[in-house]
């Protein structure tokens, strides 16, 4: 144990020497013109700066293939820094995450950043604590929405269409709700899967379905906004423990920082999507009931809260102005 905490003090001193550059790994299973992937990288120029060159991060971005379920082993274990990561990710872990990736829990975009930028989301970070992780932030990836073969404009349209959905997604009784025939697959096999008819729809942010090429196979884009899960950027405990405290605190500080920076990137995304949508010949569909998917997947949703904190951390949002 002596020997443990005397080589642990070691390396935080070789950590936070000066004229020492150390690379922290960051993983994102988005590619690397991702507004994630870019608000990493903000950040990583910010710390080395601050930092005076001792830390600086290398994204992976869409060199990381794995799953997130893979990431958050490697985070878990110390083998990687740090990632980027859906919160719904975390909820095997720490059950309460699940509620922010359920579908139609936030009213807007606005109104999910005012809860995770509040105490829900600060009890969210802190749970993260017990599991070998340190949570710094909370980001947008943006709202998920049906895209395919034709165009949604409410609930009802989906009824019996054939909608690819996560290995293992936690929200499929909420999407059967629709009337949906959920089809589990990973993403990659998607584009093939839209080409060929084996699905109708997919859901995602708009900049991966983009970045995916999905609009090759999917001419409809509908706004449905069925669920605004938001990302998290998580750092290894291992990692944690190496930096000196003043480098923890410059971490945390920039990391609040980047909050508003990646913001901004997707307040971008949201303008400049009519304008790409044209290019790409894809129809956008604004004109969405989404009323009606409220009225249909809030009585799932409910019947899923079979835990009381998870019943009231949805009415704290609920009641989040």
């Amino acid at each position: 144990m002596a020997a443990r905490s005397a080589l642990a003090a070691i390396l935080v001193l070789v950590w936070s020497s000066p004229g020492l550059t150390r690379d922290l790994q960051s993983a994102d299973i988005y590619s690397a013109d991702h507004p994630t992937v870019q608000s990493v990288d903000w950040l990583g120029r910010e710390l080395e700066k601050r930092t005076g060159g001792r830390h600086r991060i290398v994204s992976l971005g869409e060199e990381s293939k794995n799953s997130e379920v893979f990431i958050l082993g490697q985070l878990r274990n110390g083998t990687l820094d740090m990632a980027r990561l859906n919160v719904a990710s975390l909820s095997n872990l720490v059950p309460a995450a699940f509620v922010p990736a359920m579908p139609s829990v936030f009213r807007s975009t606005e109104h999910m950043r005012r809860v995770l930028d509040g105490p829900i989301g600060e009890e969210l970070l802190a749970a993260l604590d017990r599991f070998e992780l340190v949570g710094l932030c909370f980001y947008d990836i943006g709202a998920r929405s049906f895209y395919g073969t034709r165009p949604v404009h409410k609930a009802a349209d989906l009824n019996g269409a054939r909608v690819r959905v996560p290995p293992n997604a936690p929200w499929v009784a909420m999407l059967q709700a629709l009337g949906v025939q959920p089809v589990s697959m990973p993403f990659e096999r998607v584009h093939v899967a839209l080409r060929n008819g084996t699905i109708d729809f997919a859901d995602d942010n708009w900049p991966a379905f983009v970045a995916s090429r999905h609009y090759e196979v999917a001419p409809y884009f509908n706004l449905t906004r069925h669920s605004m899960a938001p990302g998290v950027l998580v750092v290894s405990k291992r990692t944690w423990s190496l930096l000196s405290p003043a480098d923890q605190a410059t971490f945390r500080a920039v990391a609040r920082e980047s909050v508003a920076y990646n913001r901004k990137l997707w307040d971008d995304v949201e303008r400049s999507m009519t304008r790409v949508a044209a290019a790409l010949k894809v129809t956008i569909v604004t004109d969405v009931d989404q009323d009606s998917f409220v009225e249909k997947i809030t009585p799932a949703r409910d019947r899923q809260m079979t835990s009381p904190r998870i019943a009231e951390m949805i009415e704290r949002i609920a009641a989040t102005p």
